[in-house]
């Protein structure tokens, strides 16, 4: 059986974390309440949940935050945190955004995918049931079902990207995608740990052609907010900057954000030199693209 690596992106993106989890977190629910249809080969004895990581998941779950009636905008958005396709850092990757959004009256879904181990229909199944089960939920949840995106940070940007450049129908297809500091190529600007976990060590070349996103990219592909740090040294900033320019050469709208210094895995925390631009611009961008 394979072993999966945990890179040092993954050490910066979670084990760096200083923020924890609050009482009111929700519960988190099987997105496969009968077990998942299928198996990544790892085992499930091996799977390690921390405060803010889950590490080699063989199952899916996923913590919900629904808009309060009063204040719901209709949107609502699946967030992928990264990990390195080894774990999920589901804090700072994914509560700490989805209570941010729901104090915008964005209906939040933080997805605890299944880790691939060199099965990269594994978390991209569990990303689209994950979609399909807001569309669900719309009335419940108070969500407009064309209104309903997808955000990955890291490695999740990668899923987050994939399920957006491979869908095969409107029900799967994101309204719109929100991707930080993401991994999208599988070429050599990929960041390695994150290929080695999705695709498997020593890929073929057309299984990295295929999941090298910004090559998928169609006049479909939804609109997307993109925001990273110039130094980011663990994936390369060459990985959005392609996608950006795929989304333009198909007239694709799409946000491109920069930021000077920060380098990887900043997520949500306010130590981020530039959160409150960054949250300013997404705010502004979320509210401007449901007009």
């Amino acid at each position: 059986m394979r072993k999966y690596r945990i890179r040092p992106i993954l050490a910066t993106a979670c084990l760096l974390s200083l923020c924890h989890l609050q009482a009111q977190t929700p519960r988190a629910r099987p997105l496969y309440p009968q077990g998942a249809p299928d198996s990544n080969g790892l085992p499930p004895e091996n799977v390690r949940t921390t405060q803010d990581i889950v590490f080699g998941a063989t199952e899916a779950d996923y913590l919900a935050y629904p808009a309060d009636a009063d204040r719901a905008t209709g949107q609502a958005v699946v967030i992928c945190p990264g990990g390195g396709y080894a774990a999920v850092c589901f804090d700072h990757e994914g509560i700490q955004v989805a209570r941010w959004l729901n104090e915008r009256g964005i209906t939040a879904v933080v997805l605890r995918y299944r880790m691939p181990n060199g099965h990269p229909d594994i978390p991209i199944e569990d990303a689209l049931a994950a979609i399909r089960m807001v569309r669900e939920k719309a009335r419940l949840w108070h969500v407009d079902p064309h209104r309903v995106g997808i955000m990955g940070f890291s490695a999740g940007g990668h899923l987050a990207s994939t399920v957006s450049t491979h869908f095969e129908n409107d029900s799967q297809r994101p309204d719109f995608s929100i991707l930080i500091y993401p991994v999208i190529s599988m070429d050599s600007i990929t960041h390695q740990g994150s290929k080695d976990n999705l695709l498997g060590t020593n890929a073929p070349a057309e299984l990295a052609e295929r999941y090298s996103n910004e090559k998928q990219v169609t006049d479909q592909t939804p609109r997307a907010f993109i925001a990273l740090s110039d130094d980011d040294n663990g994936v390369p900033p060459a990985n959005s900057i392609g996608y950006y320019s795929a989304l333009k050469k198909h007239n694709v709208p799409a946000e491109l954000h920069v930021y000077p210094s920060g380098g990887h895995g900043w997520g949500w925390r306010d130590s981020f030199e530039y959160h409150d631009e960054l949250r300013a611009s997404l705010g502004r961008w979320l509210e401007e693209i449901r007009k």
